[in-house]
């Protein structure tokens, strides 16, 4: 930017120059005789290296550049001096150069991004896994050429190998797995406060399955399938009596609520599998005479009946 004779440079053009260790020398604008040298290096790599070339990706292009200065530029006259090589002169000039340092310019592009409800970041038309915990926020992408790295503030929370297609979805195994066992937990959280709220011994009933080094999980879907079989009452009862002997595991209170229910001249409970979202609800019952509106095929006439 200018004004007068006042230049400010871009940020990232000075932070550039400051780790290669150069003075950015600004020229007139639109005198490019000002640059000569520089003009006529660029218009010998487009004339000389770019013409009817062929590459798969960026890598390839990089490793044949290499090549084509190795093979054709280094080995071409000098322009100052023709009785040798641009490769001996710059022999000779290297001694005298500053050493380049031992890492390149993170010359990354940077974005912000918003994370939805699901944890996926979208950069460049595809969609890159984050951590579960990190919905709903705002995170930064710094991508490379072959890099997609993924920071929350100075935290870096996800790296993925970059992808150059369109509408791919990039995954990492532990980010999906974190998701899961995170559902599972909930799960089996809401299980239990379930259970903790209908009967007040599941409490004392989980803290003797611990002791013995049971299985919480499979307790708590079996208790769940037992209260939804058998009614809290049943189960309530059952859980005092198995707590007060000390066998605090599923067959034992299986065996008592079938004994109550055989007592009472009860059948066997049906368990169905409902899905959370029907369990609770109401069911309204039709009369079974409606089913006599269903149309019968032609001919068949039981009014007489």
């Amino acid at each position: 930017e200018r004004q007068g004779t006042v230049i400010r440079f871009h940020p990232t053009l000075l932070a550039l120059a400051g780790h290669y260790r150069y003075e950015p020398r600004p020229v007139a604008v639109a005198r490019g005789n000002e640059k000569g040298r520089v003009e006529r290096t660029i218009r010998y790599v487009r004339t000389s290296f770019f013409p009817a070339r062929s590459f798969s990706s960026v890598d390839d292009l990089n490793a044949q550049a290499v090549q084509w200065v190795s093979q054709v530029a280094d080995v071409r006259l000098c322009p100052e001096d023709d009785s040798r090589t641009v490769a001996e002169v710059f022999a000779d000039e290297q001694p005298n150069l500053l050493a380049m340092p031992d890492e390149p310019f993170p010359a990354e592009e940077h974005r912000a991004v918003a994370v939805g409800k699901t944890p996926y970041v979208r950069f460049d038309l595809n969609d890159y896994s984050v951590p579960h915990d990190r919905v709903r926020r705002t995170l930064t992408v710094h991508a490379s050429p072959s890099t997609i790295r993924i920071s929350d503030g100075a935290q870096l929370v996800a790296t993925h190998a970059r992808c150059w297609g369109r509408g791919k979805q990039v995954e990492d195994a532990s980010h999906i797995q974190a998701l899961q066992d995170a559902k599972r937990a909930a799960h089996e959280h809401r299980g239990m406060d379930r259970l903790h709220h209908a009967c007040p011994s599941c409490k004392p009933f989980f803290s003797l399955v611990a002791q013995r080094g049971g299985n919480l999980g499979a307790t708590t879907v079996g208790l769940t399938r037992m209260l939804d079989s058998f009614g809290a009452d049943a189960l309530q009862s059952a859980l005092t009596i198995a707590i007060a002997r000390g066998t605090a595991h599923l067959g034992a209170l299986r065996q008592l609520l079938d004994q109550d229910r055989h007592a009472r001249n009860q059948p066997p409970p049906v368990h169905l599998q409902l899905p959370e979202h029907v369990r609770g609800r109401a069911v309204r019952t039709h009369a079974l005479s409606t089913y006599d509106s269903i149309r019968r095929p032609e001919g068949d006439d039981d009014t007489q009946d």
